[in-house]
């Protein structure tokens, strides 16, 4: 699997998104992406628990730990690697988490307009 370009949604190098927990399709904490990725894990979220409640409601449980995984569960604060359509989902349902623009990978593009992502802008 060759990595697609590591560049962020704003046209820079893609930032880290989360190394603690470890985050992105290839855990290397970027939300790097490659063709495989059919999910687009590309949108680098800082969760809410609003945002953990509704992924849980819509089938995604991100809060509850998974030992078997690796997978300790996310909590409000955490960075994550997320798919682009869930979270333009959320943003159509009101409930979608703070984005870090610079660690957003631009594949995001392709599923979430740029003017979504700045609306939920970390940094504002």
């Amino acid at each position: 699997m060759e990595k697609d370009p590591s560049l962020n949604v704003l046209g820079g190098a893609l930032q880290t998104c989360s190394m603690d927990p470890v985050t992105g399709y290839f855990r290397n904490g970027a939300c790097d992406t490659c063709a495989a990725d059919e999910g687009s894990h590309t949108v680098c979220a800082v969760m809410t628990a609003e945002f953990l409640a509704y992924s849980k409601y819509v089938g995604n449980d991100l809060s509850t730990p998974r030992p078997e995984y690796g997978f300790a569960g996310l909590n409000a604060g955490d960075g994550w690697c997320l798919c682009a359509a869930r979270f333009l989902q959320a943003a159509d349902e009101g409930c979608a988490p703070k984005v870090n623009l610079a660690a957003t990978h631009q594949r995001a593009l392709e599923i979430v307009p740029l003017d979504v992502l700045q609306k939920h802008d970390a940094d504002v």
